[in-house]
């Protein structure tokens, strides 16, 4: 029987074990031009026991940019303050792939430089608030793209890839997941286009698939993943039509299915169901960041490896708070306890001084 402490091979790459360090926004890049520091590289130094490490959201380009305080990959010194980040990992041997997340509508012009605003499918605003260095600030009506900017976009997220790897990332996983802009265009209240990248399950998920293929030509397949998040309402997006969810996301993995992917990473829903039909419908590697809300992913998700329901479990809060995961759930625990207050923002204090079990 196979159990999450049993090596993989990723995209020709050895992982020592099944247990994936999920994406998770930290918003502490305060470098020069929206780049990490030495304090990042720490923090992902000390999580290098993963099997693999997918980093917070980086912005492929400028206007990619949501939230505060949060990495690009689309500047030289950018890609410089990076491959201090991969080395460090790289010398605790680790593997580490960065997550390219264009956040879309989710944002605000306060966020953007000369005068940007944030871009969407079609300009039908999110409702809710974003936060920025002013505090709280309701989502504004995003710009349209024009097919001119979309292909743009597409170009975008393929320079930020090639950067990634000049910058010593093993890969990229692009989010499609989470309400951004991938999800965004996969949603059916947030693209309102009736041109060939809306309407059609094809066209909504036009835009993932044109993305992927145009990454994973600029890196290889099997240096790129993809995330989704099939009917998660995060950032007003509405999923909301059982058989309207399934077809666009089977289809979707059936057009990504060609590229050899890295691996395809699922952050679940209650829908076991819809986890299963992917995964057979999957043929390479698949990443479960599987459903346990209100609770964060736990050891008792390390079943779902030895049952065949997935290749690699997904874990969030429990790895930001417990450097040394991995080890931890060999041992049974025990666990430090994720400190809400210290998630988004600060200095060290709830970033790099969890203590491990040595430690």
């Amino acid at each position: 029987m196979t159990t999450a402490f049993d090596p993989i091979d990723l995209g020709g790459t050895r992982l020592p074990n099944r247990i994936a360090m999920a994406p998770m926004t930290r918003s502490r890049a305060y470098g020069p031009g929206a780049s990490p520091t030495e304090l990042n590289a720490t923090y992902y130094a000390q999580r290098a026991s993963a099997g693999l490490i997918v980093t917070e959201g980086t912005q492929p380009s400028v206007v990619g940019q949501g939230y505060p305080d949060t990495p690009g990959l689309h500047s030289d010194e950018q890609i410089a303050a990076w491959r201090k980040v991969t080395d460090a990992v790289h010398a605790e041997g680790g593997t580490i792939f960065a997550q390219l997340m264009h956040t879309g509508r989710v944002g605000h012009p306060s966020l953007l430089p000369d005068g940007l605003v944030p871009v969407g499918p079609s300009p039908v605003t999110a409702q809710g608030q974003v936060f920025t260095h002013d505090g709280m600030k309701d989502f504004v009506t995003p710009k349209e793209l024009t097919e001119a900017e979309i292909a743009r976009t597409i170009t975008d997220f393929a320079d930020a890839a090639r950067n990634a790897i000049v910058a010593g990332f093993d890969g990229v996983e692009l989010h499609g997941a989470n309400g951004y802009l991938i999800h965004q265009f996969l949603a059916p209240n947030a693209n309102q286009r009736t041109d060939g990248w809306g309407g059609s399950v094809p066209g909504r998920i036009r835009l993932g698939v044109e993305v992927a293929a145009a990454v994973a030509e600029a890196i290889g397949g099997h240096r790129t993943g993809f995330r989704i998040s099939p009917g998660n309402p995060l950032n007003d997006i509405a999923e909301t039509d059982p058989a309207d969810v399934e077809q666009t996301y089977t289809t979707l993995v059936a057009e990504l299915a060609p590229l050899d992917l890295a691996y395809l990473h699922l952050l679940e829903g209650p829908d076991r169901d819809l986890t299963t039909r992917l995964r057979k419908d999957w043929p390479g590697v698949f990443v479960l960041n599987p459903f346990t809300y209100p609770e964060p992913t736990g050891a008792d998700s390390l079943g779902l490896v030895d049952d065949g329901t997935a290749d690699l479990i997904a874990f969030g809060a429990l790895f930001l708070a417990n450097p040394d995961l991995p080890r931890r759930l060999a041992d049974g625990g025990p666990f430090n306890t994720p400190d809400k207050a210290t998630f988004y923002g600060g200095d060290h204090r709830g970033y790099t001084d969890y203590p491990t079990l040595e430690g």
